[in-house]
């Protein structure tokens, strides 16, 4: 930079990511701004003073929507601090801000966290660039469907606002070959024979693996909670039914379990064996080289004090435990590094078309709605050979897969129960693809003894005391949580007195998809949970069995009066099952019966449910 020359301007983009989207969209739009000569920072907003705030020029948020609303991790501090009273409504004045969402138009609170930061930073004083976008996981193209035409228009009012932010202009872009960046991580290998021989549980492999994945997130866990063993799979639909839904038992092998009813358990699935042999020979790996993984230094080439400390684990057993080649699909930065390093000129042009905004829809077409995995992707450009650090940073991580617990701890000591829908579907070519997680449960006997990491944690579903009357609603595998509300409740019924307890169950047909049939029955009958002696009941729709479709909802209507007397009488409300249309479904039927006993208009009635939300008397868990 000579004498009198100004710093060029720089974007900070700050981002706050549960899964791993917010991550990647925010390095998205990092790159864009740098391919158009802007400088971009990006950072966590956990790891971003929130009082530096008012100090920045322009600051592009990229944050998630979790389950019902809920904010990621990262973010909670932050936002916390964003709401703190003593904030005037003129400090981030001069600020200039722009936000982009991530959610699923299926939840209810649909970009709720985006939508209520937008709200927040303008109350502080600070401006918008552009309206805030919503990217929705139900687009075609996933969230990049809103975001390109969003990032276009983020660069031409920028430039308008100030033309230093991009010296040449918002539309010329430095050429990739020229700004094919450097990976992030960097790999040290480690000779064998150099290797102490030390005896590591599993535990320490999984911990030491998952600890050095780019696939770590905000505070993750590396290390599990405990092992499970499978001792029970077993069908639960029967002949006829469309879908196949399983009951699985499980163990402990290591640790005594430790959860509560309406928690969640996260459980790492095993890939193919013969799929990470296969992308190990396809990305020429030596499988018993022993590995560290580690950040880049970006300011000199000096290896991070981090990696030194670290010990090294096996190729192989990093791939197995962390990096997904069976079944995500790759992003379209991936085949964006792919064309850099393709060297048959087709396969480079094909990539390179792939990678933009015009072959945007053919991207889709041939990989997500394809669901190829990144095996696949690779076969079909053989040419590629890409170095294995670009590989750590741009194969999806191996992420668990999160269940609502079935069982109840004082019903089912030292168990662990899920209810699971085995996925699989048909692709437009006519390919079978399976859920990696739960078509790898249902392929599992108890005679295996197969040791699962698990991870247990909270989900929407708070514990309900003994005393608090309940209105479950459950359709499908909606009633795995209410299973072990219901055998919980049963074992404090035999000591003390107990509050009530409807439960609405809903499925396709009677005969092929009634799930816990004998369960649920036999709580109705004399003295059980679900009895009306108790103040309970249970109430089933089969949408399929009658020329009009009947759904929980009708049956919630028909019941209006002993839902409304068990409202008035303190209960709380539990929904689980499908994030489609459910849920909501559900909120519009108790409007309704809130209105009607109270004569209060449909307004009112919606603000008297989001008052028991508010109190923590109307609990939602959804799932897509």
């Amino acid at each position: 930079m000579t004498m009198g020359e100004k710093p060029k301007k720089k974007l900070l983009v700050l981002y706050a990511s549960q899964t791993g989207n917010a991550l990647d969209a925010a390095e998205r739009i990092g790159r864009e701004a740098e391919r158009r000569g802007c400088p971009a920072s990006i950072v966590s907003t956990d790891e971003f003073d929130a009082s530096y705030l008012p100090h920045e020029e322009a600051v592009v948020f990229v944050v998630s929507t979790t389950g019902q609303g809920d904010s990621p991790d990262s973010f909670k501090a932050f936002w916390k601090f964003l709401l703190q009273k003593k904030l005037e409504k003129d400090w981030l004045q001069g600020v200039r801000f722009a936000v982009f969402g991530l959610g699923d138009s299926g939840y209810q609170k649909y970009n709720f966290v985006a939508k209520k930061l937008d709200k927040r930073l303008s109350g502080l004083g600070a401006t918008t660039i552009i309206e805030k976008g919503l990217g929705d996981d139900q687009h075609p193209s996933g969230y990049e469907g809103t975001l390109d035409p969003w990032m276009l228009s983020l660069w031409s009012t920028l430039y308008q606002i100030n033309p230093k932010y991009f010296p040449k202009g918002p539309d010329v872009k430095i050429s990739q070959d020229d700004l094919i960046d450097q990976p992030k991580y960097r790999i040290l290998y480690h000779k064998q024979d150099k290797l102490e021989s030390t005896l590591l549980t599993d535990s320490d492999i999984i911990q030491r693996a998952r600890g050095m994945s780019p696939g770590k997130l905000y505070k993750d866990k590396s290390k599990p909670d405990c092992f499970l063993k499978m001792t029970r799979n077993e069908v639960l639909t029967k002949a006829g039914s469309t879908k196949d839904v399983r009951h699985f038992e499980f163990q402990s092998v290591s640790s005594t379990i430790e959860y509560e009813v309406g928690d969640v358990v996260e459980l790492l699935p095993s890939q193919n064996p013969s799929a990470i042999d296969a992308f190990i020979e396809r990305c020429d790996l030596d499988p018993e080289s022993f590995i560290i993984v580690g950040p880049r230094e970006t300011e000199n080439s000096g290896v991070n004090e981090e990696m030194v400390t670290q010990l090294p684990i096996k190729l192989k057993t990093f791939v197995e435990l962390t990096m997904d080649v069976t079944s995500a699909s790759p992003r379209r930065y991936f085949f964006e590094v792919m064309s850099f390093y393709a060297t048959a000129e087709h396969e480079k042009e094909r990539l390179q078309y792939f990678a933009s905004t015009e072959g945007r829809e053919d991207l889709y077409n041939y990989n997500q709605k394809e669901s190829r995995s990144i095996l696949e992707v690779l076969e079909d450009f053989p040419s590629v050979q890409i170095p294995f650090e670009w590989l750590v940073q741009l194969v999806p991580p191996l992420k668990p897969r999160a269940f609502s617990i079935s069982s109840s701890p004082l019903a089912h000591p030292d168990q662990v129960h899920l209810t699971v829908s085995i996925v699989s579907w048909i692709t437009p070519y006519k390919r079978t693809r399976k859920g990696l997680c739960s078509s790898w449960l249902a392929s599992l006997t108890p005679e295996e003894e197969v040791h699962i990491p698990v991870w247990f944690h909270k989900g929407s579903l708070p514990a309900p005391s003994q005393s608090l009357p309940l209105i479950l609603v459950g359709p499908g595998t909606g009633c795995a949580p209410f299973r072990g509300f219901i055998a919980e409740r049963s074992v404090q019924a035999q000591s003390s007195p107990v509050a009530p307890v409807m439960f609405f169950f809903g499925c396709r047909n009677k005969d092929t998809d009634f799930l816990y049939r004998d369960f649920w029955e036999s709580h109705t009958r004399e003295g059980g949970m679900l009895s009306e002696e108790m103040g309970g009941g249970f109430y089933t729709a089969f949408s399929r069995d009658q020329p009009k479709k009947v759904y929980v909802q009708h049956k919630i209507r028909e019941m209006s009066k002993k839902v409304w007397d068990l409202l008035c009488g303190g209960a709380a409300v539990y929904v689980a099952g499908s994030s489609t249309k459910m849920p909501s479904d559900i909120m519009s039927a108790l409007e309704e019966i809130v209105s009607e006993e109270t004569g209060r208009s449909k307004e009112d009635a919606s603000q008297c449910l989001k008052g028991l939300e508010k109190k923590g008397r109307y609990n939602v868990e959804a799932w897509s």
